[in-house]
């Protein structure tokens, strides 16, 4: 993908997560690369579970998010549409403030399927959650 591509593709994906969860969580996109998508979330009142801690659900949230947008990216949307078949999550460290940081990557990208991996890490690379996800690619209709 070429930079100029690249740099219009992550400003529609932006575009995408107006008036989404995404935007109310913090949620951005970072970076888009060809098989690949990267986002940051805020660690704060938004994303807290009551104990003060990151909520699972919440690094959940960022890992379908990343995923679903990696998928869509990998088809032609006007014709085909990336729905979430299933997900899983590991929670690996608890964090209290501060940023965490994901990356999403395309560990297979078939006709009727893809499988993507987040890994969610802390302000200083350890890692907090990993994720996998399987996306069914339908016709639109």
């Amino acid at each position: 993908m070429s930079t100029h591509e690249n740099i219009s593709t992550l400003d529609q994906v932006k575009q995408w997560c107006k008036n989404t969860m995404m935007e109310y969580l913090g949620i951005e996109i970072t970076e888009v690369g060809t098989d690949y998508i990267c986002g940051k979330m805020p660690v704060d009142h938004r994303t807290h579970q009551p104990m003060g801690l990151l909520h699972g659900g919440a690094s959940v949230v960022l890992a379908e998010s990343l995923a679903s947008i990696g998928a869509a990216l990998q088809v032609d949307r006007t014709k085909k549409a990336c729905v979430g078949l299933e997900i899983n999550a590991n929670h690996i460290r608890g964090i209290r403030e501060g940023w965490v940081y994901a990356r999403a990557s395309a560990i297979h990208t078939g006709r009727t399927t893809q499988i993507w991996e987040t890994k969610i890490t802390n302000d200083t690379g350890e890692l907090v959650c990993i994720s996998r996800m399987t996306v069914a690619v339908i016709d639109k209709k």
